[in-house]
């Protein structure tokens, strides 16, 4: 009886709304029987608005590294026989699909969800004191705690700058490695404390958002390797979806929104002769345009309703 409570529980804690729902389901256009893939499931609010359009005959494969979130949406989708649930890396797109699959549209969604930041034991909220873990697939890899306790000082303060533009860095890093001498990392607080001895109480103050909010995001970052393999990934899921059909991918940062943006670039311009040779001689030929005119932002009323969206950005690419 306890269990069942918490698996309706756990439901409930992944429903929240979906951001620019909108404008994805607009320039994915899902139509009875098509085939897409949604690659960051989460609490499958996307997911399932393009069922409903789907119909029986159609296809959808929900992708997340995140058991809770794979859990809690195969039961909110479970009604649905078009739906098929995975776990796994999006990263790894061609691995997780049949390989005869081609996909008429796909969607990833690549910020933290609610539930994460929400749950004090994930680990990824500086708001509760909870074992550092942070990571989104909590059945392999290194927690943050272990990262940060193995890293050497100049890669914590590389990441903490890259990931999350943080000035006071290397200081931060300076204080990690030097609290870590006397007892390691383990708990999200020892991890604040650290922000908050490298910060000056001056700077904090005068701080619009959480003294610790960069860092976390940094770790988050760096833990679950988001950035590095962003780029193969996109080319490989453009690759899997037939011409005419749509890539839509909404990120929350500008080091994800850069990548997102230079990649889909490269594939409306991939060619890479001279600006000034009569013809091109290196044989790549574009296999993607951009739609939409580049960034598509949430509404005024959508960011008035929720505050998640505000810094959201949509960016959609349609097969050649």
């Amino acid at each position: 009886m306890i269990c069942e409570k918490q698996e309706r529980e756990s439901i409930l804690e992944f429903r929240h709304e979906p951001v620019l729902l909108h404008e994805v389901l607009e320039w994915l256009n899902p139509q009875p029987g098509g085939i897409f893939a949604d690659g960051t499931l989460g609490g499958g609010g996307h997911s399932e608005k393009i069922l409903q359009r789907l119909g029986d005959g159609g296809l959808l494969f929900g992708i997340d590294r995140d058991e809770d979130a794979l859990r809690a949406a195969s039961q909110r989708l479970g009604g649905f026989p078009a739906f098929h649930a995975i776990h796994g890396n999006f990263h790894d797109v061609d691995a997780l699909l049949p390989p005869d699959i081609q996909l008429d549209g796909g969607l990833l969604d690549l910020g933290v969800s609610s539930y994460q930041l929400d749950t004090p034991e994930r680990g990824f909220s500086y708001h509760a004191d909870a074992p550092l873990d942070m990571r989104m697939d909590r059945s392999s890899g290194e927690t943050a705690a272990q990262w940060l306790n193995r890293m050497d000082e100049k890669t914590i303060a590389q990441a903490l700058y890259d990931y999350g533009d943080e000035r006071w860095a290397a200081r931060i890093a300076a204080i990690i490695v030097e609290r870590r001498r006397e007892h390691p990392l383990a708990t999200t607080g020892d991890l604040v404390a650290c922000v908050d001895a490298a910060i000056p109480k001056a700077v904090r103050r005068r701080d619009e958002g959480h003294p610790a909010r960069r860092t976390f995001q940094a770790v988050r970052i760096a833990v679950n390797d988001e950035i590095a393999p962003l780029e193969r990934a996109l080319e490989s899921w453009v690759k899997r979806i037939r011409p005419g059909g749509r890539m839509c991918v909404i990120t929350f940062h500008s080091i994800e929104d850069r990548i997102v943006k230079h990649t889909f670039r490269t594939m409306q311009h991939p060619c890479i002769c001279p600006p000034k040779a009569p013809i091109c001689t290196c044989g790549r030929v574009p296999y993607a345009k951009i739609m939409g005119g580049g960034a598509i932002r949430p509404a005024r009323d959508e960011v008035e309703r929720n505050m998640r969206s505000r810094s959201a950005t949509l960016r959609v690419v349609e097969r050649l």
